[in-house]
């Protein structure tokens, strides 16, 4: 008995609303860039302590501020006045107890600080990691009641908070466009051919009836760009690869804008969306883990939202991070398997000390296709959320193979 529930949406589908908004922030902002390093710290930590002590032990690293640095963008070139400064805190176990009474220690400052600059070094293409960055880390130790509940290896864990988790499949047609324009534009293959565009791409994509607008901020990395002129044909072009990408993806009619606070009358730097790493972090953006994406890589104020921040929370005991993604996972997989859903959303409900396969209650709202009633489907998707339940502590291992999103 898992407390599951399925009922009948009372809501009409999101595609019959005429106003939609649903926004992205991509891989360089700087509210991302918080994300990607406390779930990269998170993840190498566990994986270190699984080596070591045999399982993961405590630790949050959700506490990732980035003040933004100072830089001088030009024309072919430029350079960067005063690095981003990175503050890693939270949370984290620095030694162990093995069975036969030996104590080791962990050097978590060492290993978040180099995960940190891994993730860095991974993600922004155009930043000097060693010089461009100061990144310090403030860690502190957990404490001893939260660690002894990361010992009891055998048993499903419990709750460590009062709390929800909210998924939702499919996607619109909005949401599915926001998400594949910042992820066209952000892969390792565009970047190889368009290596002015940098990483710190936000789209923002309003639906007005049968029409989409998407507004598009991207960073250019000014040493690729000699002039003005050549700045405005870069624009030109990358508008006509958005517009080919939503002719693909969409039947709305889609308008796009780019770069929106260019002013075309300046002739110099001024006047454009330049940066020397392409990021916005380097001269005047700061960034906090929880302020941007959602678990599943988007904002949408239309749709039920956890304002939880999932990155860099524990996989084990944490369900402000386990249920996000469990709820994500489960939606996607009803909407993929069983034939007369057209829409679910669900929220699962956590209570503080209870096993997080047993939750207060997971509920899941549902619009059925035409010819069904929710009758027709509610066992089947009983099935799918408790199977998902039973088996809630894969969630661990797919966090540490880094096969979720958090962000």
């Amino acid at each position: 008995m898992r407390n599951i529930k399925i009922e009948k949406a009372i809501q009409k589908p999101i595609e019959q609303n005429e106003i939609e908004i649903v926004e992205r922030k991509g891989i360089g902002h700087p509210d991302s860039i918080s994300d990607g390093i406390a779930e990269s710290v998170s993840r190498i930590l566990s994986q270190t302590y699984k080596k070591k002590a045999g399982h993961v032990l405590h630790h949050n690293t959700d506490e990732v501020q980035i003040t933004a640095g100072e830089s001088d963008p030009k024309f072919g070139g430029g350079q960067i006045i005063k690095p981003i400064e990175i503050l890693l805190t939270g949370r984290a176990a620095k030694e162990f107890t093995l069975p036969d009474g030996e104590t080791h220690k962990v050097g978590v400052d060492t290993i978040a600080i180099e995960a940190a600059k891994g993730f860095l070094k991974d993600t922004i293409i155009n930043l000097d990691v060693e010089h461009g960055t100061v990144v310090e880390c403030k860690i502190g130790q957990g404490s001893a009641d939260l660690r002894d509940v990361f010992q009891r290896t055998n048993q499903i864990p419990s709750s460590n908070d009062t709390s929800f988790g909210v998924g939702f499949a499919p996607l619109s047609q909005t949401e599915n466009l926001v998400l594949k324009t910042e992820e066209l534009l952000n892969s390792r293959d565009f970047k190889k051919q368009y290596p002015h565009i940098g990483e710190d791409i936000k789209v923002m994509g309003l639906r007005e009836k049968d029409n989409i607008t998407l507004t598009i901020a991207a960073a250019f990395v000014s040493k690729y760009v000699d002039d003005v002129d050549a700045y405005l044909n870069m624009k030109a072009e990358l508008n006509e690869i958005i517009k080919d990408l939503a002719a693909k993806t969409t039947n709305y009619s889609v308008d796009t804008l780019i770069n929106t606070a260019d002013d075309e009358s300046k002739k110099d730097e001024s006047g454009y969306y330049l940066t020397v790493t392409g990021t916005s972090a380097e001269m005047g953006d700061d960034g906090s883990v929880g302020r941007g994406n959602r678990a599943n890589g988007l904002i949408t104020p239309n749709r039920p939202m956890s304002m939880e921040a999932t990155s860099g929370k524990n996989p084990i005991n944490h369900v402000g991070k386990i249920y996000n993604l469990l709820s994500n996972e489960i939606t996607k997989e009803v909407v993929s398997e069983i034939e007369g859903v057209q829409d679910i959303d669900m929220i699962i409900l956590s209570q503080i000390g209870k096993p997080i396969d047993q939750p207060r209650t997971a509920t899941a709202h549902i619009q059925t296709k035409e010819g069904y009633e929710i009758e027709d489907v509610e066992e089947d998707v009983a099935i799918i959320i408790d199977k998902w339940l039973k088996n809630i502590t894969d969630i661990k291992d797919f966090m540490l193979e880094g096969k979720l999103r958090t962000f």
